[in-house]
């Protein structure tokens, strides 16, 4: 599912994911929480580990790949069905490449990405 959502990304998009990879966990780690400032008892489903591309200077370079993980155990049991699954796994993949592209969560909530 997570494959399927990042190939039916526009090209445009597709085309700038540089030096990222993709994967898919059980559940987040400890230091997910910490890091997301996501409260230990609160709900990830999902985590960009690396560098904005925004943030990324002339000397980027051999650096090992940023990683999207989307959390499998949380969002099936969100999901109603399969298709509501794999539409929360777009949503989130979506969500961690707007990340990935230097776009805060305040910012996704300004232009009503949630």
């Amino acid at each position: 599912m997570v494959a399927a959502a990042v190939d039916a990304l526009p090209a445009e998009f597709r085309d700038r994911l540089s030096n990222l990879e993709f994967g898919v966990g059980e559940w987040a780690r400890p230091e997910d929480y910490a890091r997301t400032g996501t409260a230990p008892d609160g709900v990830l489903l999902g985590v960009y580990r690396g560098i904005p591309l925004p943030k990324r200077h002339a000397g980027y370079n051999m650096a090992l790949p940023d990683r999207i993980v989307v959390f499998q155990g949380p969002l099936q049991r969100m999901a109603h069905d399969a298709d509501d699954l794999a539409e929360r796994v777009r949503h989130v993949v979506r969500h961690e490449i707007a990340h990935h592209f230097g776009i805060s969560d305040d910012r996704l909530r300004e232009i009503d990405a949630y």
